[in-house]
């Protein structure tokens, strides 16, 4: 990387699109290079590792004398991504895709757990296609996959289809990759190349697949299994309820983000498809999102049930309930087939994201102790059994060990929602969140008429309230992040949203007010001051999507409908150019920061704006333990 000038070879983290198949997933730079890509699984070891480092593999279909594209979007409805290119002598049309067909029936079941088929699946297929649509252009391919992460060189062979295809293999690792096109391939070392001319009219495709599932061998298949593709997400998103809004569009490319970060065979939803997009500009914040943290099984729940995506709600809680199950010590996050073991480790052989390291693939917070873990797989308890008014036998028991759980260790300081790297405090929000596990678990015992079950859990959630309200509310009558100091906190948004408090309590308003007023840069809320915070980690961080998405829900539950919208609308102006959002904001510059695209940024907007939205109406806030609420 040339930084001379001050320049970077990595584009702005806003300006990937991101492409799924509910198993892998991948990022498209905006020069039509493919910098991410894991395979099999979207958390495996990357064939295409540009994003992390320049040498770490790509994948780039474009045009040969240009290098910015004229026009970028998803087809309406879906995650095809298009892209125009206007070059000095014509103009091209390209489609990226990963492929989605019919189930296939001999396909390998999930390890561990299987949610139920459906007539669809993944095709285990990236396709690429091309499109002269006035002059004539120049067509380039170059496909340079580096297998584990940027290690293994590919070496590639030609097939029985001659010139057509390209079999990658690199000794060390069990993935092979078949390109696999109308155009004439030839191979540089690594790299598989292809050039052609392109004149008005015609159209060339490439396909790159991984399984023995079989690739188009022609355009004109290429083209129908596109279409199929694109009509399976229209035909999904159509099976939901979106409000007739201005908003509508934003709320319909998160749910389609959501169902694109969710792994099909477990119903498991991912925090986000990549790996240490630095939180700070070459800072060392750097993380592993690549798997399911259980506390976004409650705002998942939330949000997906509101807009009638009740088939992916219901998967998502069953994966969370599986491992409930199976656990008797219940972790923050799992794999996506709920594996146990994510060993942290580093990879310093990668230069990182615009020189940002260390690179990390896996996430040590899968042993931490967060002692919000009981609070939210029961408010997702909660919110299942209130979707459709019965709770599940094989429930129960698992709910009475959470509950008993909860009660044996909400009095132990934990590190918190954002897995803190410094010593355990008494944070207020995984005190709140026990005290929504004691709450919903009585509110369920009383459905079953076990009153006497009730009575005790109420009683301890009646303790946790008081104590919260005792020793986490400071002098001026704020609460604060924990109970040894005066700081604030963005988790503490959560307090109205959940039950904890009525949003007419003066210290829930003025709780309210301050982070809106002191948390804040440019109107956008930080999650902590990290000068008051003991977080393990040097240098400062972004503005949190989530907690500024949670401060127009918390402002509209206090009241000020104006100040949330306003806020609201400051927010998806940030949105990236294909209407996706990364972990973070740089509220000065507009600059994304962090893994991307992010679930839980997604999450909080749609509950957001469906909380404005509602509130505008005069309707019936949604909150959580008062769910269900539709529009």
């Amino acid at each position: 990387m040339d930084t001379s000038r001050g320049e970077s070879a990595f584009p702005p983290i806003a300006e990937y699109g991101f492409l799924s198949d509910c198993e892998a997933t991948a990022l498209v730079a905006p020069s039509g290079n493919i910098e991410w890509l894991c395979l099999p699984r979207l958390d495996s070891p990357s064939v295409f590792g540009a994003i992390l480092d320049r040498s770490a593999g790509g994948f780039r279909l474009g045009p040969a004398d240009t290098a910015v594209p004229s026009a970028r979007r998803y087809l309406p409805g879906t995650m095809v991504l298009e892209t125009s290119w206007g070059t000095a002598t014509g103009w091209i049309i390209i489609r990226d895709l990963l492929l989605i067909g019919p189930w296939h029936h001999d396909r390998e079941l999930s390890r561990t757990h299987r949610r139920a088929p459906t007539d669809y699946d993944a095709d285990h297929v990236l396709l690429r296609t091309v499109r002269c649509v006035s002059g004539e252009a120049q067509i380039t391919l170059d496909c340079e996959p580096v297998f584990d992460y940027g290690r293994l060189a590919a070496d590639w062979c030609y097939t029985d289809h001659g010139y057509h295809q390209g079999l990658a293999r690199a000794d060390g690792t069990p993935v092979e990759l078949k390109l696999t096109t109308d155009m004439r391939l030839g191979f540089e070392k690594g790299r598989a190349v292809a050039r052609t001319l392109l004149k008005q009219g015609q159209t060339r495709f490439c396909a790159l697949s991984w399984t023995e599932h079989e690739p188009p061998y022609t355009f004109d298949e290429a083209y129908r299994r596109l279409v199929w593709t694109a009509h399976h997400w229209q035909h999904w998103l159509a099976r939901g309820r979106f409000p007739d809004h201005p908003w509508r569009g934003c709320l319909e490319r998160s749910a389609l983000t959501l169902k694109g970060l969710t792994f099909a065979p477990s119903g498991a939803l991912v925090a986000a498809p990549t790996t240490s997009l630095p939180e700070t500009p070459g800072g060392e914040r750097n993380w592993d999102y690549r798997y399911s943290w259980i506390r976004d099984s409650t705002f998942a729940l939330w949000g997906l049930y509101t807009l009638g995506l009740d088939w992916e709600a219901d998967d998502f809680f069953w994966f969370t309930a599986d491992v409930a199950e199976r656990d008797r010590d219940l972790q923050v996050v799992y794999g996506v087939d709920g594996e146990r073991d994510l060993e942290e480790r580093v990879l310093d052989h990668l230069h990182g994201y615009d020189g940002a390291r260390p690179v990390r693939v896996g996430n040590a917070a899968y042993r931490h102790r967060q002692n919000d873990v009981w609070g939210t797989v029961l408010e997702s308890f909660y919110i299942h059994t209130r979707s459709r008014d019965r709770l599940d036998q094989r429930m129960w028991p698992i709910l009475k060990r959470l509950v008993e759980s909860a009660i044996e260790h909400w009095r132990e300081p934990d590190r918190g929602i954002w897995e803190v790297r410094g010593e355990p405090k008494h944070f207020t929000s995984s005190k709140v969140m026990c005290w929504v596990a004691l709450d919903r678990g009585a509110r369920l015992a009383r459905t079953r008429e076990e009153f006497e079950l009730a009575a005790r859990w109420q009683a301890v959630a009646d303790e946790i309230h008081a104590e919260v309200c005792s020793r986490a509310v400071s002098a001026r009558g704020v609460f604060t992040q924990h109970y040894d100091t005066d700081a604030l906190d963005a988790s503490l948004l959560l307090i109205p949203l959940v039950g904890f408090l009525p949003p007419q309590d003066a210290r829930v308003r003025d709780t309210v007010l301050a982070i809106a007023g002191e948390l804040t840069v440019d109107d956008l809320v930080l999650r902590y001051s990290a000068k008051h915070t003991d977080d393990g980690m040097s240098g400062e961080e972004g503005t949190f999507t989530i907690c500024s998405f949670w401060l127009v829900s918390a402002l509209t539950e206090i009241g000020e409908l104006c100040r949330a919208r306003r806020l609201c609308e400051k927010l998806v102006s940030f949105a990236s150019p294909l209407g996706l959002y990364a972990e973070e904001i740089d509220p000065l510059t507009g600059r994304h920061l962090g893994n991307f695209p992010q679930a839980f940024a997604h999450l909080s907007l749609i509950n957001a704006v469906i909380h404005l939205i509602r509130a505008e109406r005069g309707e019936p806030a949604a909150r959580a333990g008062d769910f269900p609420g539709r529009l």
